[in-house]
């Protein structure tokens, strides 16, 4: 897995979708959050860095000036390095922009819609992340602690259809008020969905077509000790 500056889990600060490089943590707004990840992207994909105009036209900002207060303004927060006598005189600060990894959010729970937004990402090989739609899961105490999972570790789901899944997988599916963690097996009269909380009860859906799926757990990633480094990169 991808990593940046050795940054570990528990060093680095949680704050919008990136970290900050000094020891101060401050967070993003939604607009500084958007340009920032639009800049990495950008600069993965052309191998340098947008201009302020070109920056200003995807976000439909007419003014190269608030365009370059914002850039001050992430530069002032860490996040980014400027030489104003460039025209794409920016370097981003702590970020692995190598083409191996891919951005991964993670939230604090299980996400109940288009709305609830990501606490930050982490970066992971390309090669563990899996099909695109993935995201990052804090497990809460009680959440998977029949399957040893711990409060804090990090649970990767992916997305998946019914018809992906196997008998036995740990799936993310909407049951009653909101989607938990379920195991999933099917029978002769449709699927069943165990909660995996301590007491947790089955629910029976006959018709597989009303199965609400969100994705199947693929992996979890915990730190160790205190004194090793779990391989994810925070940004």
């Amino acid at each position: 897995m991808a990593r940046s500056d050795s940054t570990s889990l528990r060093d680095a600060t949680p704050v919008s979708g990136r970290r900050v490089v000094d020891s101060g943590a401050v967070a993003l707004t939604e607009i500084e959050h958007k340009i920032l990840d639009f800049m990495v992207q950008y600069l993965r994909a052309n191998t340098y860095q947008p201009s302020i105009r070109e920056i200003g036209q995807r976000f439909g900002i007419k003014s190269t000036k608030t365009v370059s207060e914002h850039l001050q303004t992430l530069a002032d927060k860490g996040y980014l390095e400027r030489d104003p006598s460039r025209s794409r005189g920016v370097k981003i600060l702590g970020v692995d922009l190598s083409n191996q990894t891919v951005s991964i959010p993670c939230f604090s729970q299980i996400p109940q819609g288009k709305s609830d937004k990501a606490e930050f990402s982490l970066s992971i090989d390309r090669r563990l992340a899996g099909d695109r739609g993935g995201f990052f899961v804090r497990a809460g105490s009680a959440d998977l602690a029949v399957l040893g999972i711990q409060e804090g570790d990090y649970v990767l789901v992916q997305p998946a259809s019914a018809n992906e899944v196997e008998d036995g997988a740990v799936v993310v599916a909407s049951v009653g008020n909101g989607s938990r963690f379920h195991r999933f097996a099917r029978n002769g009269t449709g699927v069943h969905l165990t909660s995996l909380k301590v007491g947790g009860e089955t629910t029976s859906i006959q018709d597989e077509a009303l199965l609400q799926l969100v994705g199947k757990v693929t992996a979890f990633y915990r730190r160790m000790d205190e004194g090793g480094a779990l391989n994810l990169t925070q940004h």
